[in-house]
């Protein structure tokens, strides 16, 4: 059994990797790490953990995660670029859930981050974990920088569409809808249930971080300069992320992009294609690992609309970070994600 730590215990992405993980076949979860928590039993702060696992939270300096064969951080940002560098010297293979190696330009790092970065050599180092794109790079890799949730949703959406000369890369319109937890467990006023529910609105329409790394891939993707406008939205649920993108085509496709979906995504584990007409539901994906979409050409005019939803918690961030630790361990990359969505 390959031997995994956590950093950074105590947050959605935490419970949620141990949720994963207690039932994989080829990982045993060996160290839970929390500053506040230390001396607690795991399964006393998240009771869906118990009867799963007898883990003590322990305090970060007192761990010894060089003697796991991989660890997640589950941290705010800032905190795996200090903290990392040195259990990649000693071997261990590092899987950050954080946005601090996702971003190659350091600059624009830096601005969106408002901090500068503790371990710059290691962000060329680090590769993009997004499986459907760099599967045979996280196999190798040493640092894998788990994307963003809503980076998820709307990068799949539009992947397949990146290298048709019929669409317009310059007026590319992401409008994201995500629940409360994407913001995380520390309290906040904003996502108090007497604030969100019952209420939608936008947010960081002016400018979002996680746009600069939206913009990175799909512009090694296509070959050129991308305009994406893109727009966050919080909704009054707890998880999920439904991405509406939409793509200005010039002229006639030069193939049915309900087809060229179909067999772009057919070999991929995690990515379903909804047949012509389908709207897909954020429900649909609840707790499992799977970004389910839907391509529409609305009157069959000038505009793609790609539909694509994810649970932000499992696709978003813990589910895809389990699926990067597969492929870097050489398990089954399905290992411990073939769940069915909850329903209702």
């Amino acid at each position: 059994m390959k031997k995994i730590g956590i950093v950074g215990g105590t947050g959605y992405t935490g419970v949620e990797l141990m949720r994963l993980l207690v039932h994989h076949p080829e990982v045993e979860v060996v160290a839970m790490t929390s500053r506040g928590e230390a001396g607690k039993r795991v399964d006393a702060l998240f009771p869906s953990l118990r009867g799963h696992t007898d883990l003590v939270f322990s305090a970060p300096g007192e761990t010894d995660l060089a003697a796991c064969d991989l660890v997640f951080f589950a941290t705010p940002n800032g905190i795996a670029m200090q903290e990392a560098p040195a259990l990649l010297e000693t071997g261990v293979r590092v899987v950050d859930l954080a946005a601090d190696y996702r971003i190659k330009d350091l600059d624009v790092w830096s601005r969106w981050y408002g901090m500068k970065h503790a371990s710059p050599e290691w962000v060329e180092r680090a590769v993009y974990g997004l499986p459907e794109l760099y599967r045979d790079e996280i196999r190798g890799a040493e640092l894998v920088a788990n994307p963003g949730c809503h980076v998820t949703a709307t990068t799949l959406a539009v992947m397949p569409l990146m290298g048709a000369d019929w669409v317009n890369h310059g007026q590319i319109v992401a409008d994201t809808k995500s629940g409360a937890s994407g913001a995380g467990r520390s309290a906040a006023v904003h996502t108090l249930m007497a604030e969100a529910g019952e209420s939608v609105r936008s947010y960081a329409a002016a400018g979002h971080r996680h746009q600069p790394e939206i913009s990175q891939t799909l512009r090694a993707l296509s070959g050129r300069e991308v305009g994406l406008t893109f727009v966050p939205h919080l909704v009054p649920m707890v998880r999920g992320i439904e991405s509406t993108v939409y793509l200005p085509i010039s002229g006639e496709p030069s193939e049915d992009p309900q087809v060229l979906y179909e067999r772009y995504y057919a070999d991929e584990p995690f990515v379903d294609v909804m047949p012509p007409g389908s709207h897909p539901e954020t429900r649909s994906v609840r707790g499992n690992n799977l970004c389910r979409m839907a391509v529409h050409r609305p009157l069959g005019g000038s505009m793609l609309v790609i539909s694509s939803v994810i649970d932000n918690l499992v696709k978003g961030a813990a589910g895809q970070a389990v699926q990067n630790m597969n492929l870097m361990l050489g398990c089954e990359e399905t290992a411990g994600l073939d769940l069915v969505a909850l329903s209702p």
